[in-house]
């Protein structure tokens, strides 16, 4: 049972790779609602603190895998909203139309 429980953890800590690739290629991580991501940390550590309780090295190594992608997930996103806004005091501000223009 010992294998079947660490090829399920594999599987459900690399199943993240793709989402993660899209983020880093696209420069965005808008799709993933803030809410989702919070639910899933929160779930992702009672299955660590489950794991840790019952000594169970493959919930162990599954979620804490899990928790470090999702750690990576959270970063870009952050960066990626932060770093799209509009900076206070920049020399240029969107017009109307969506265009960027100077400040006036």
């Amino acid at each position: 049972m010992d294998v079947l429980g660490y090829v399920a953890a594999v599987l459900t800590t690399v199943c993240w790779l793709p989402q993660l690739r899209r983020t880093v290629r696209t420069r965005s991580a808008r799709d993933i609602s803030w809410p989702y991501l919070a639910v899933l940390i929160v779930g992702i550590c009672a299955w660590l603190a489950y794991g840790i309780g019952s000594r169970d090295g493959a919930i162990i190594a599954g979620n804490a895998m899990t928790l470090v992608l999702l750690a990576w997930l959270v970063g870009a996103k952050l960066v990626f909203e932060l770093g799209a806004r509009p900076r206070s005091g920049s020399a240029t501000a969107a017009t109307p139309g969506g265009e960027s223009g100077p400040t006036i």
